[in-house]
């Protein structure tokens, strides 16, 4: 078998792949807005729900994960953009580089099941915290983190050396090349990591299941210790009365609401990365 062959074999599996990647994708979400968009409507929406979920509409459920995606956000961004930088300008040694690796990619691949109970035991038994919406949010940046710590460094490492060297010989210390030259040019690689991690924070629902979440009654929290809903764990509930056909529907329009978020989220982030890439090229 010749070398040309060979490649178009390989051409015609890949393309194969991907044509059957997209076409699951496409069959979930059509499936998704199918049955979800008849769900929709101003009060579906815009009211409480009512009789756990079977009745009345997801309003709760909407600002208790925006709130805890936002909150999630907001604690690691700053934190994986000090950790790339680190990583990118003061670690110096493969050795030491390898083993950074190994601690952000075993972090990356702990299931979220785990980073659940991790903080049901440590926050919510060991330091009484109870069911609180901030200490979701702190789990749920933990699972993030090294998404967006990896897609920072990525992208601040690939900065050329002479961008390094220019700025030394302007009598730019250390720290001012690190904030003007590469956290410009890195910001928009770490913008692509949290898109990345927000789609999948805003649909987790192991890591908040048990330590921030009610799955009924709880509105808008009054402080850092109380707990909230949430779309993923709403749907859960929802799907649980499979055989009320009140409560199907709804769970379908919530799921389509999620679907909604993730996108609006993955829109904006891609917004704010396309802006700061241009202004880095400046």
């Amino acid at each position: 078998m010749n070398r040309k062959l060979k490649n178009r074999i390989f051409g015609g599996i890949a393309y194969a792949a991907v044509l059957f990647c997209a076409a699951i994708l496409f069959f979930l979400f059509g499936v998704i807005i199918w049955k979800g968009i008849s769900a929709m409507s101003f009060d579906f929406i815009f009211i409480p729900a009512k009789n756990f979920g079977a009745e009345g509409g997801i309003l709760y459920q909407i600002l208790g994960s925006i709130l805890l995606v936002i909150t999630a956000a907001a604690i690691s961004f700053p934190i994986a953009i000090g950790t790339a930088i680190f990583k990118s300008e003061y670690i110096k040694s493969g050795k030491w580089q390898n083993i950074s690796n190994i601690f952000i990619y075993g972090l990356n691949g702990i299931p979220s099941i785990i980073f659940g109970i991790f903080g049901l035991i440590f926050f919510v038994n060991f330091l009484g915290t109870g069911i609180s919406w901030f200490v979701g949010a702190i789990i749920l940046a933990m699972t993030i983190l090294p998404t967006i710590t990896m897609s920072a460094y990525q992208s601040i490492n690939s900065v050329p050396i002479s961008y390094r060297e220019s700025s030394a010989a302007l009598g730019l210390d250390k720290w001012q090349v690190i904030i003007k030259v590469l956290l410009p040019q890195g910001f928009s690689g770490a913008i692509t990591g949290l898109l990345i991690g927000l789609a999948r924070a805003v649909g987790e629902t192991a890591p908040i299941m048990f330590i921030a979440t009610a799955f009924s009654g709880a509105g808008v929290p009054g402080s850092l210790l109380e707990p909230v809903s949430a779309l993923p764990t709403h749907i859960l509930a929802l799907a649980q009365q499979a055989t009320n056909p009140a409560a199907l529907q709804n769970a379908w329009g919530a799921s389509f609401v999620l679907v909604i978020l993730v996108i609006l989220f993955s829109t904006s982030a891609l917004m704010v990365r396309v802006k700061y890439k241009n202004i880095a090229q400046r």
